[in-house]
């Protein structure tokens, strides 16, 4: 039993004992004996129900917990992640981003070209969304236990636009914000990491909050993540110029229903 215990918890020892390497291409080479991709830990099937469970629990307990979260999609959207890749592949932006392989990071980012665009233009309040809540691209985890190269890169593109989608929705990144994105993300992707995120962030909130949530926001989030097209087929790093007015209209997503206060 103890020799079972050591094999099945191998990989969250790897996982921990990993840094964090900069934003680089996700490739189909060979990287070692088992590996798909610089990051990626091999994990058996019981391995990957261990670590979803694990990881589920912790991320319910603290949704701040985005080592948790991450391990938590990757073990768990699989299937979903081959429906999005299909997705990407049917458009001719998403297959672009397939066989390009962008990365969002401040490796990757002109942060000056970006400074210097228009009042309004995607690239200028997506760069004012991370001055105001304080935040860097540079947190998004790798992917690592995602057994397929192309997938691995889908999982990676939807942590990196994540916060593009803060930007479009015009959400900070308090909890209120971040559920109300989960819910899109939710209905956009079928992750079950955010289905999971979605209905059960809410608990934190306040009575009032959670009042506001579920009669405005919710709807809101949902209706137009169903009539949106699928965000990651969107080249986010060739529309900065474009205005983010323009974009939201592009993709028929609507002004929020009322403002979410985010960071003093």
């Amino acid at each position: 039993m103890r020799t079972l215990l050591r094999g099945v918890l191998r990989p969250l020892r790897a996982f921990r004992s990993r840094p964090w390497p900069a934003a680089v291409p996700l490739r189909a080479t060979s990287h070692g004996t088992g590996l798909l991709y610089p990051e990626h830990i091999p994990t058996s099937p019981l391995q990957k129900a261990l670590l979803a469970a694990g990881s589920a629990g912790m991320a319910l307990y603290d949704p701040y917990r985005h080592d948790m979260v991450a391990v938590l999609g990757e073990t768990t959207g699989c299937r979903t992640l081959k429906v999005l890749r299909d997705q990407m592949r049917r458009d001719p932006e998403g297959a672009q981003i397939l066989q390009e392989r962008p990365r969002i990071s401040l490796s990757t980012l002109d942060l000056g070209k970006l400074r210097s665009l228009p009042e309004g233009s995607l690239g200028r309040e997506y760069l004012r969304f991370l001055d105001v809540n304080r935040v860097s691209p540079d947190t998004r985890a790798p992917t690592r236990f995602v057994d397929s190269e192309e997938l691995a890169y889908v999982m990676q593109r939807y942590r990196e636009v994540h916060d593009m989608l803060h930007t479009l929705l015009g959400m900070p990144t308090n909890i209120l914000g971040e559920i109300v994105v989960k819910w899109f993300e939710a209905v956009q992707t079928g992750l079950p990491m955010c289905i999971l995120s979605a209905l059960f962030g809410p608990i934190q909130l306040s009575a009032r909050n959670l009042q506001v949530l579920v009669s405005k926001l919710i709807p809101w989030a949902v209706q137009n993540a169903r009539r949106a097209p699928c965000v990651l087929n969107l080249y986010y790093e060739r529309r900065w110029e474009q205005p983010l007015k323009a974009l939201r209209q592009e993709l028929s997503i609507t002004e929020p229903p009322m403002h979410v206060q985010g960071p003093a």
